[in-house]
């Protein structure tokens, strides 16, 4: 699986922070969700930004594809 690239934070002065991917933004983070980023993004930050947006392969598609209900 590879590894995610392209997402950069930013946090402000007002607690807020504003990730985005590829230069777009993906999302903003406020209050104690902030704080808990913050405090996570420093063990791998790609792949920490990746989880908080939500953007992110779960490693199930190539299960999922081959069921039955989903063959066809």
């Amino acid at each position: 699986m590879p590894k995610p690239s392209g997402f950069a934070y930013e946090a402000h002065p007002d607690g807020t922070v504003h990730i985005t991917h590829h230069g777009r933004r993906a999302t903003i983070l406020r209050g104690d969700r902030a704080a808990r980023f913050l405090a996570e993004v420093t063990t791998d930050p790609q792949l920490v930004m990746a989880r908080w947006t939500g953007n992110y392969r779960r490693g199930n598609e190539r299960t999922a594809r081959a069921h039955p209900r989903n063959r066809g």
